[in-house]
């Protein structure tokens, strides 16, 4: 019999040259010998198991070919003589590996693949899967999983792993998470998996790794009950040139905006073809704009420009991802107790903004102009960013404002235009999602409610810490971005949410 074989794609450049004449007689000889019983599977430790950070090697920190030790939890890369997957096997006697791209499973050093059904929840908790039936189901119980390390949890209100001062971005990730046809989309991975992106796009990554990360949030087979979003953050820092960092605290609203608009982008997305993000978040508005002379012109002069065209009032029309909502400035006057008040607004006050007829003035660095907006459309789920920080040229200032709100049936109506009040049916919002920021500008942390679908609860997550929370508690904090889900005909769930 001849000895001569092709090269293994499976095996790395390492190992081209150096695979023990066992593996190659097993390939062979017979199929059987392929998948014959391992006796080392019961020194598999599924506790170290942790496939949430890059898939690299350990030691060549290569990323092509890399096998995980299913005893130790490390990564290493080839299985050849040379590879470092075979050195640790002999080195200390762990013998069960799991190739990271094929999902096979093999013995070191004897190099033979395992075929095992004992090990399908490892493969299941590497790469999740969902059924449309099993998407279909997400919001209509509330069912408790037990994790592999004995905590039980919630699919989908799940802890992410606050690796230095990423909590401003983990908190967008969850809130969008939460949003059921955003994430219904990217649990099925053939929705984007053919999306055609110019050669050498590396956007493309953003969706690949929210995708994964969405599938282990609301993986109902997890071993642990939180999740690490190593590789997402990894894919922001590449994809916005640094511009969001792991190490350094920044803005939610500034990676809210840039990350669906980015994801929006990769996904093929352009003003005029939609994408998932525009068709869950998009709405439209009217904009009035009128030129204003400089305040330093005599009242005469003043006069006569506004005649002119330049500063008649012009409209156009814009489509929004989110909305800012101004708060009224603070004020530091204090009580008799020497204390600070902390001054409170209605939501509706803050929403006047966008009721067509109230101008508010807007400072260019030549020009100054005075807008009202009035909107025209209103998207399935809408964002509110309540604008909480003020940057003038030497720090950050935040506002403290409450902004008082109910959680449940908010009617926009009157803030549409009167062609849109007639065409638009459905104006109610529920809350789903209410981000929070604590603290001062520069040094606060950030965490969020949510709405479990399901049961009709909410809960509060702040980095790993998931607690439930009454929904009368959440109107008390300092909200700097929610989303609210508009009210459908056929909703059966009118008022579920609480009070």
């Amino acid at each position: 019999m001849s000895m001569k074989r092709e090269r293994d794609p499976e095996l790395g450049e390492d190992d081209e040259d150096e695979v023990p004449a066992k593996a190659v007689r097993c390939k062979e000889i017979s199929e059987d010998c392929r998948s014959r019983h391992c006796p080392y599977l019961d020194t598999i430790n599924r506790s170290v198991l942790d496939f949430d950070f890059e898939k690299l090697c350990s030691i060549s920190l290569s990323h092509i070919n890399v096998y995980a030790c299913l005893i130790c939890g490390k990564y290493f890369q080839g299985r050849g003589l040379k590879s470092h997957a075979y050195t640790h096997s002999v080195q200390f006697s762990h013998h069960v590996f799991l190739n990271l791209h094929t999902l096979k499973f093999y013995c070191l050093p004897d190099n033979y693949e395992i075929i095992d059904s004992s090990l399908e929840d490892i493969t299941y908790v590497l790469k999740p899967t969902f059924t449309k039936k099993h998407i279909a189901n997400l919001d209509k119980q509330g069912k408790l999983y037990r994790a592999y390390d004995g905590t039980t949890y919630l699919p989908g209100i799940v802890g992410l792993n606050n690796i230095k001062a990423n909590d401003y971005a983990n908190v967008v990730l969850q809130a969008l998470s939460n949003v059921p046809p955003l994430r219904n989309y990217f649990l099925e991975e053939e929705n984007y998996r053919t999306i055609k992106r110019p050669p050498g796009d590396i956007m493309f990554l953003l969706v690949q790794r929210f995708g994964e990360l969405m599938r282990k949030l609301w993986n109902p087979r997890n071993f642990k009950a939180h999740v690490s979003p190593h590789e997402m953050l990894q894919a922001v820092v590449l994809c916005s040139k640094k511009n969001f960092q792991i190490t350094k605290q920044g803005d939610a609203v500034d990676f809210l905006s840039w990350f669906v608009n980015a994801l929006h982008g990769a996904l093929g997305g352009t003003k005029k073809k939609p994408s998932i993000i525009t068709k869950v978040f998009q709405g439209s508005m009217r904009i009035f704009s009128k030129k204003l002379p400089h305040p330093d012109l005599p009242a005469e002069e003043k006069e006569a420009l506004l005649l002119n065209e330049e500063y008649q009032e012009k409209m156009s029309e814009s489509t929004f991802l989110y909305l800012t909502l101004d708060l009224p400035t603070a004020p530091l006057y204090k009580d008799e107790k020497e204390q600070l008040i902390i001054p409170q607004v209605p939501l509706f006050n803050i929403l006047g903004k966008f009721n067509g007829s109230t101008e508010k003035e807007y400072k260019t660095y030549k020009e100054n102009f005075l807008k009202r907006f009035q909107l025209t459309q209103l998207p399935p789920y809408l964002i509110f960013c309540i604008k909480r920080f003020t940057k003038n040229n030497f720090f950050v200032e935040k506002n403290p404002t409450i902004v008082n709100f109910p959680i449940t049936n908010v009617d926009l109506r009157e803030y549409l235009t009167e062609e849109a009040q007639v065409t638009e049916k459905n104006t109610t919002y529920d809350l789903v999602a209410n981000v929070v920021h604590d603290g001062k500008p520069s040094e606060g942390a950030y965490r969020i409610h949510v709405l479990h679908h399901g049961t009709g609860k909410w809960y509060e997550l702040q980095d790993l810490q998931v607690t439930d929370i009454l929904p009368q508690m959440i109107t008390l904090s300092e909200a700097y971005i929610q989303i609210w889900k508009r009210r459908e005909e056929d909703d059966d769930e009118i008022n579920q949410h609480g009070a």
